[in-house]
Parts: C-alpha cells; structure tokens; sequence
C-alpha cells in the first residue's frame, strides 16, 4: 500500500483568497481522504465495491448537506466551502464524490428548498449523519438529456398515490434508505416525491459491469404500484424548473469536484517525471514532459478561479444555470484531458493500478456525460449568449 503524498498544486496563490474557515474545512476534508480513502480505494475499484465503511467519515467531515442550516444537522457552512469539500473528496475518487454530490444537493437539497418543516425534520438530521442514504430518480431508460419526457406517473388514490415507472443510472441506489423521485401527475405536471425502502413495489437493482466510477454503487429505481403518503410530496415547487434547480447545485459541485482529480493526475505525473530516468536524466528534463506538466498547472489555475468566482455569486445568489453549465463542462473537460496527458507522462505504469491516474480517467468518462452532458451544456451557453434554442 502506497503513502498518499499528495501535494495540492496553487500556482497563483488562491489560497491567499480563502477565509480561515475555508481551509480549515479544506484541509479535514484533505486529510480524511489521505487516511480513509487513499489506502482503500484502488482495491475498491478493481472489485467494484463501493466502500460503506466511509459513510460515517464522509458524515464526519460535513459532505452531507454541508450548506444546510444547522438546526437540520447540516453543518451551515458557504458555497465555497461546499465546493472545496467536493474537491478534496474527488481528488480521492470522483464516485465517492458522487455519493456526496447525491445526497446533498440531490436529495437534501430538495428536502430543504421543496419540502414542508414536518420533511425536513424527519429526514435531514438522519441524511447528514449518514443513517438514511439517498438516491435521486429524474434520468429514465428512454429520457435523459430529454428529461420532460419522463414517463413514469402517479396518481391520486384519494388518501394516496400510486406511482409507477421506472428510473435508470442512479447513484446510491442499491443501498439508498430514500429516494427522491420526478413523476408527472394526472396532469403531466411535475412533481417530487419521497419514496422509502420498504414501500412495496419498490426495487433497487443494482447496475454491474462497469468500467467507470466503479467504487461507487449504481442502479435502478423500479416502481410498480407503490403506495406513497400524500405527506410524502414536496409541496413547494413543481414543474421540470424543480429537478433542474437540484442540478445546479450538484452541476456546481461537479465542477470543484474535477478540479479535485486533475490535481491529483497532476501531482502523480509531476513527482513521476522527476524520479523516472531515462537517457541518463529525469524525464521532466525533456521539453515535451514540461510542456504537458506546465499546461497541466494553467489549466489547473484557471479551472481554480473559475469555481472560485463561481462560489462567490452563488454566496450572494447571483450564479445562474448558464454560469453553472460552463464551468461543469469547462472543468470537467480540462480533467479528462489532464488525466489522459498525465498517463502518458507515466507510460505503461499509468495504466496500472499503482497510481490513481487510470480510474481517474475512467470515472471522468462518467462525470463529463452525468448531470448534462458535455455538448448539452455547450448548448445551454449557447442558448444564454445568443437567445436561440438549438435543442430542437
């Protein structure tokens, strides 16, 4: 087992930028992914397993809910502490990142911002501790860029509802205790619903042979005739503008969270070129080495203070969807291109599981199509600079 010597790259002194608070909860996060994460994961993700045992500690260090008041457990804390938190826990492994993206902003959040007192009360306090575990139900087998579409229903039985359909590439479901669900009413009006395990009619199957973010759980959530409490429902707001509010705030993490794993590459291959010799030097002596080490940190830094300004409206609630969209789709990219030069700066061994880089690059294939794709997003910045909708 191999220490974690991660070094975290600051090429334009943004910490300088940050409050103490900040680093502070930085710096935990930082630590518990190099004492509880670091030395596991690589066997996790060879067995595709994700590592349960974590969830406490990921409770611990505020990544569930970490921007909720902490009257509903969470740790009441700002955007930017938000985004560090998702950084430093993808520099670990983008799916155990997921897991935290999901039951914050995609299963907490809604409780928060769509759900009565009386929900938030019974769920959150249990979510941001890690006893329940949540999942989020919006992409479905035949709709995902096209959520609108959504097929699955439910109806009003009087003093219930009946919901049925199905729902496809769901993170934390196999073991999630609740999950929050987009159906269409009567009226083909959107909705959110709370659905828990136990309610029959509602299966979890989990999703196997995957080659990307393997260490994290995915699955489906089935619905066949399942009975939900009237109480159940998120009251506050409907229409498909709800599910898509989520993704902001998951989309917003994301797009720290990359930052987190092209560090990493960036690190790896950096210490790599300085030990590795070859015709007598080390190869970061060679100008094609530091040609992809010095893009690597540029592109690094801008990435750095794009979330950074981005964190900064979201504080003041300013940041807007579009805004949102870019730096997803910015950051992610700019990772899955650090990850591929970096295996290339390590040669054959940065294909194997010694060093990080290879799962990196394999959980961001995941990470640049989740939570919009990269060319839907491109759209969406599109749309808000000219006016024009090029999705249909």
């Amino acid at each position: 087992m191999k220490p974690d010597l991660f070094e975290a790259p600051d090429y334009y002194n943004i910490d300088d930028l940050l409050s103490e608070e900040h680093k502070l909860v930085r710096d935990a996060a930082r630590q518990w992914v190099k004492r509880d994460v670091s030395p596991i994961i690589e066997e996790y993700a060879q067995k595709a397993e994700f590592p349960k045992q974590i969830i406490s500690g990921l409770a611990e260090i505020g990544a569930f809910g970490p921007y909720i008041p902490e009257e509903y457990g969470g740790a009441g804390l700002d955007q930017i502490s938000y985004g560090l938190i998702m950084q430093e826990i993808e520099r670990g492994d983008s799916g155990v990142r997921s897991t935290a993206s999901v039951q914050s902003s995609l299963v907490m959040y809604p409780i928060y911002t769509y759900g009565t007192e009386e929900q938030r009360k019974k769920y959150l306090p249990k979510l941001a501790s890690g006893e329940f575990m949540g999942s989020f139900g919006l992409t479905e087998p035949n709709h995902g860029s096209n959520p609108s579409g959504m097929e699955t229903k439910y109806k009003d039985m009087g003093d219930h509802y009946l919901l049925n359909g199905a729902k496809l590439w769901i993170s934390n479901s196999p073991f999630c205790d609740i999950a929050v669900v987009w159906a269409k009413n009567e009226d083909g009006r959107i909705h959110g619903l709370i659905v828990e395990r136990g309610m029959e009619g509602f299966s979890t199957p989990e999703t196997h042979n995957k080659w990307s973010l393997r260490a994290s759980a995915t699955g489906e959530l089935i619905f066949d005739n399942v009975k939900i409490p009237k109480e159940n429902l998120l009251p506050n707001k409907s229409g498909l503008g709800a599910p898509l509010g989520c993704l902001d705030s998951a989309r917003y993490g994301i797009a720290w969270g990359a930052i987190g794993a092209a560090m990493d590459c960036y690190d790896t291959a950096l210490r790599y070129a300085k030990e590795r010799i070859q015709f007598g030097k080390p190869i970061g002596a060679y100008q094609l080495q530091q040609k992809k080490l010095a893009e690597m940190i540029t592109e690094i830094t801008k990435a750095q203070l794009l979330v950074l300004r981005l964190g900064q409206l979201k504080n003041q609630g300013k940041a807007t969807t579009a805004q949102i969209s870019m730096a997803k789709r910015n950051n992610v990219d700019m990772a899955l291109t650090i990850a591929r030069e970096a295996r290339q700066v390590l040669g054959a061994m940065g294909i194997t599981g010694e060093y990080s880089i290879m799962r990196h690059m394999m959980n961001l294939e995941s990470v640049i199509t989740y939570e919009g794709t990269h060319d839907i997003h491109l759209l969406i910045t599109g749309m808000d600079i000219t006016g024009l909708n090029a999705f249909k």
